[in-house]
């Protein structure tokens, strides 16, 4: 018997599953690519034997990708968020995940060369809007792309 996880959050893409899954587990400990499904023979959608599945885990969390074809579109109604630990990890995600035809957007957004969406957050980030500080802090993060702990720091701190 496989064992397989209850919930597991499906990814479509076109034909990049996994390219895709690889480049994500390269990024975060603790990921992994697990089994990979393949078109079989006497179906009409793909070549048999290319890649349709992608099992794979980020961080400890399952994930599937699927190779579905040019009918479904990743947008950015769903993301990925990832909780960093500090401004050198929130940097080195930034900067792979917008490589190669990523794409920068607002408040700890962006979208990878893959199309996927992602939220970096810093879990200082968190701690200050969670805190005293919110009303101060929130001004300074909503001009920001990639945040910055030191200027959410500074506007905590501003009289």
């Amino acid at each position: 018997m496989i064992d397989q996880p209850k919930v597991c959050t499906c990814l479509w893409f076109n034909s990049q599953a996994l390219p895709a899954a690889e480049f994500y587990c390269s990024l975060l400990p603790n990921s992994r690519i697990g089994r990979v499904g393949y078109y079989p023979e006497g179906q009409e959608m793909e070549k048999p034997g290319s890649v349709l599945t992608v099992e794979f885990t980020l961080a400890g969390t399952p994930y599937q990708a699927l190779n579905g074809g040019p009918h479904f579109k990743l947008d950015e109604a769903v993301s990925i968020s990832i909780s960093t630990e500090d401004q050198a990890e929130t940097d080195h995600l930034w900067e792979s995940l917008t490589a190669d035809g990523g794409a920068e957007s607002e408040c700890g957004w962006l979208k990878d060369k893959f199309g996927l969406s992602w939220q970096i957050v810093p879990k200082r980030l968190v701690a200050l809007l969670t805190g005293p500080e919110a009303a101060k802090v929130w001004p300074a993060l909503m001009q920001m792309k990639k945040i910055e702990i030191a200027v959410l720091e500074a506007a905590a701190n501003a009289d």
